[in-house]
């Protein structure tokens, strides 16, 4: 695959993720913050040396560089490869392998000889010239320093741009483009029935007078009482409400599978992987954390969207566990749904929890069964 095409294939792909409008700054000020954020990374990896992870961290942040000026070409009426072609014409190149079947060679730019402190100052000196200007005021040759200092940079940190454009295209697509259900996992599908989260589940919930909730699943209860276990009432005793959201809507929860009892015994693998107690631990971890956030902001209600550092942060919280494969519109669908079914509860106190596994969703009903 030759550059332009590589390129030219990368920018068609994120077309459909561009969801920051008309307000031309905001292209600017995002390409900006990303570099940024590579600066620091930088600045983290000289610091902490190996307590950091340098290349994962690296290879996702220069992924968003790439986005927001490839949005940015756009907008200027260019596409990368038009910017590439200024500063490539007329370097020193050499043979190198390439790994790839049909392409066994290319000709490669010769290695970058600045250091790293000199090409995160040129990566930000170009980012700055970019800010500083209108996009209507954005010249190509702009465009083309920036991009120059950008490869240089990837060059010097030993990352590799295949990784960069794979990560970054996984992690868009699977953000802003639309989930057909079918193409989504399902983790336990092939285990025993006995074995599997409920495909359909209706919980009762209900708050008794001693300010205690209470689950019942087909008239049995399950789980302990629950109180907010803080001094300030914060209505946290309903948040396994947002359990059973992860598990309809992700096919994932070790809590709610504890609860009912649904772990994968038959395999043992995953039984002690995927269903243990570290891992319960991970999902209350995740839902404590959001929920801090969410009492900071109604409880997401009217909210479209959820931040993506949120959503970053939560796929590191389940990095390593099966769920980490689910995208992360997806988990974005189960945090919303989630909520909203928690605000409902929050205002009736009772209701029953309606799961559906196939249509990936959950819906709150306030009569409780008799």
């Amino acid at each position: 695959m030759s550059l332009v095409s590589f390129l030219a294939d990368y920018e068609e792909k994120i077309e459909s993720t561009d969801m920051l409008g008309e307000s031309e700054h905001l292209v600017t000020f995002g390409l900006f913050g990303e570099v940024g954020s590579v600066l620091a990374i930088s600045k983290k990896s000289e610091r902490d040396g190996a307590g950091f992870n340098v290349n994962y961290s690296l290879v996702e942040e220069l992924g968003d560089v790439l986005w927001y000026f490839a949005r940015l070409c756009k907008r200027c009426g260019w596409s990368i490869n038009n910017v590439s072609h200024g500063f490539i014409k007329g370097r020193s190149f050499q043979i190198a392998p390439t790994g790839i079947n049909s392409y066994p060679i290319a000709m490669v730019p010769s290695q970058c000889e600045l250091d790293s402190v000199e090409v995160s100052r040129e990566l930000g000196a170009a980012a700055s010239t970019l800010l500083s200007v209108p996009i209507s005021a954005v010249t190509q040759d702009m465009l083309s320093a920036f991009f120059k200092s950008y490869l240089e940079f990837i060059s010097i940190s030993k990352v590799k741009f295949q990784d960069v454009v794979d990560f970054n295209l996984k992690k868009t697509l699977g953000r802003f483009t639309s989930m057909q259900d079918e193409e989504l996992l399902d983790f336990d599908i092939y285990e025993h029935e006995d074995e599997q989260l409920p495909r359909h589940f209706e919980i009762e919930v209900t708050q008794r007078s001693n300010g205690r909730s209470y689950m019942k699943k087909g008239g049995v209860f399950i789980g302990d009482p629950l109180t907010d276990n803080i001094m300030v009432e914060d209505h946290y005793r309903f948040h396994d409400v947002f359990h059973m959201s992860y598990a309809a809507i992700l096919h994932w929860s070790p809590v709610f599978r504890s609860l009912l009892k649904n772990k994968r015994k038959g395999n043992p693998l995953k039984d002690e992987a995927e269903d243990g107690g570290r891992a319960i631990v991970i999902e209350e971890g995740v839902s404590a954390w959001l929920f801090s956030i969410a009492k900071e902001n109604n409880y997401f209600e009217g909210q479209k969207r959820i931040s993506f550092d949120v959503l970053k942060t939560v796929k590191q919280f389940v990095r390593g566990y099966e769920v980490e494969k689910c995208p992360y519109g997806l988990f974005e669908r189960a945090i919303l749904e989630g909520y909203s079914v928690f605000r409902d509860l929050k205002k009736y106190k009772k209701g029953v929890i309606v799961g559906d596994r196939k249509m990936r969703t959950i819906q709150f009903k306030p009569e409780v069964m008799v």
